[in-house]
């Protein structure tokens, strides 16, 4: 192979060789890391070049400069006593495809004496070649570009026909075949019978609680995981920015988005350019929803910190009915007289809303007693969740299915095991193999880890885990007392668990709350809770319920 020699061809100089492909394709093609050493090595050997180093970055763009083989040539090349005087690429776009990077690179090795060289594009320092190589670069940008633009088209598109475009499955999901396309194997998400367990789980956590706690928070939830043996993929422990992921992420509720963000800068994009791919659910949309709810309730930025550890007994539900703005306190006679007052006309004046007052020790009384004469008695409750009840029923035939496929799960391990063990017994295989031992490890792990997945999907379906009048009775005995009796805080974290707003009126004051915080609140027995609701009405359904 003969190479264009430029007007310099003096031996003696120690080059390095930079080698960079983008994708696995190029790294199968004319342009793989094997081919561009081996025509690097050949363009030195014919220019009497040493070859000090090789610097390879396999597998990362060149429209940016964070490639850590190429930081560290730059490093070495801006030290004092750099070992090479050049630097040669199979061409300046393996450098980098975006031009004032080519640009801002080159004049910074020039500073520190090193040149760099293209095999394919040898060009000399005079003006004429530094301005071919501005061009060449500024062509290499705009290609990649466009090669960008088509590659997004066609993964576009490949969504909306509910494809799988490639990267790591989210938790909870793995990724199969679809569909062979000639040599192109269309792929869509699956299910994972064992993480979407654990997702269920997390999801029940902190909508719900252990049973025990009342519902969680992030931080709660991941502290929980971690203590009772639950990791993550890669067996690390559950942290709260991965934990938040999970249950923030829609695709969990069958609605996975593909385009959200800018790969490069992780900007979000504009719904309208981001696809909705439908995948098979792990969580119900009302349950999904109502965590979202909250979720965004216990952000600071949404219930001050005054709203939970304040003196006030209905601060943050208490509204006017006129305006909507909350319900502040004012006092009177130095402290002696306490009332509730609307906050926007005490702030603002009669002309943004006439506002009215209420003293505080009436409201309060007023609320926690109809809540505990009309609201929390057995018969109300049972009412209310009479629908929840039933939809007990109909999930049977949805656990049924579960509880197949992780059966499956369990007996596929065993079976695996089984075929080790037998290796074993039979000669076959050494049992003293430390990759045979690990093996087996491996394998014990992914059936016990299946098990316990199976365990607790049984006990979903158990007579403990329902609603029952016995568990209605238990949950109206603790709430009635915990709303009528105890310290302050604590009477308003329990009010706050029942109760979305109080809307006070001239004439009546209006109690809103939803029936699905009902039902996890039954469910947990009338457990402390840990959250705030979202103001959304749903359980006043019937007029004796207001003042």
């Amino acid at each position: 192979m003969s190479f264009p020699v430029a007007a310099e061809t003096e031996g003696g100089k120690r080059a390095a060789l930079y080698l960079r492909v983008s994708t696995g394709r190029q790294s199968e093609s004319d342009l793989s890391i094997p081919d561009q050493r081996r025509q690097a090595r050949a363009f030195c050997a014919a220019r009497g070049w040493e070859v000090a180093v090789e610097f390879v970055d396999a597998g990362l763009s060149g429209t940016d400069d964070k490639r850590p083989e190429l930081q560290r040539l730059l490093d070495m090349a801006t030290e004092d006593g750099a070992p090479f005087d050049v630097v040669v690429v199979h061409s300046f776009s393996r450098f980098a495809r975006d031009h004032f990077a080519l640009e801002y690179h080159v004049r910074r090795l020039r500073k520190a004496g090193v040149k760099l060289v293209s095999i394919t594009q040898d060009l000399g320092d005079d003006p004429m070649s530094v301005m071919v190589r501005q061009v060449f670069a500024l062509f290499d940008e705009y290609q990649s570009k466009e090669n960008a633009k088509h590659v997004l088209r066609a993964m576009q598109e490949n969504a909306r026909q509910g494809f799988w475009n490639g990267s790591k499955a989210p938790y909870g999901y793995a990724v199969v075949a679809a569909e062979q396309r000639g040599a192109k194997t269309k792929k869509r998400l699956a299910i994972d019978p064992v993480e979407a367990e654990n997702v269920r789980l997390m999801f029940k956590l902190f909508r719900e609680g252990d049973g025990s706690s009342g519902p969680m928070g992030v931080k709660a939830v991941a502290t929980w995981l971690n203590d009772h043996g639950y990791r993550t993929r890669v067996g690390a422990r559950w942290g709260i920015g991965p934990l938040h992921k999970i249950v923030t992420s829609p695709t969990y509720k069958g609605e996975y988005r593909f385009n959200r963000r800018v790969w490069k800068t992780k900007e979000a994009k504009p719904e309208s350019d981001q696809i909705v791919v439908p995948v098979d659910p792990i969580i119900d949309g009302a349950t999904f929803d109502a965590v979202q709810a909250m979720l965004k309730a216990k952000n600071p930025k949404v219930t001050p910190p005054r709203v939970v550890t304040g003196p006030i007994l209905l601060t943050g539900i208490a509204t006017c009915a006129s305006c909507g703005g909350g319900m502040t306190l004012r006092t009177g006679k130095s402290g002696r007289y306490r009332y509730y007052t609307c906050a926007t006309c005490a702030q603002k004046g009669k002309t943004a809303c006439k506002g009215r007052s209420i003293p505080m020790d009436k409201l309060d009384r007023l609320v926690t007693e109809r809540l505990a004469d009309q609201l929390l008695t057995p018969e109300r409750v049972g009412k209310l969740l009479i629908g929840l009840m039933e939809r007990q029923s109909a999930r049977d035939q949805d656990h049924a299915s579960r509880l197949t496929a992780l059966r499956s799960k369990v007996t596929d391990a065993e079976a695996r095991l089984g075929r080790l063990y037998a290796a074993i017994e039979n000669g076959i295989a050494d049992p003293s193999d430390m990759t045979l031992k690990e093996r087996i490890e491996a394998v014990k792990t992914e059936r016990d880890i299946a098990q316990v997945a199976f365990d607790r999907a049984v006990a979903e379906v158990s007579p403990q885990a329902r609603v029952t009048h016995d568990k209605i009775d238990a949950f109206v005995e603790a709430m009635r007392s915990n709303v009528l009796t105890g310290e302050t805080p604590f009477r308003r974290a329990y009010i706050r668990s029942l109760v979305d707003q109080v809307e006070v009126d001239d004439a009546e004051i209006r109690i809103h709350g939803r029936r699905t915080v009902l039902e996890r609140l039954v469910m947990g027995g009338g457990a402390a809770p840990a959250g705030v609701p979202s103001f959304v009405r749903k359980w006043r359904t019937r007029q004796d319920s207001n003042l």
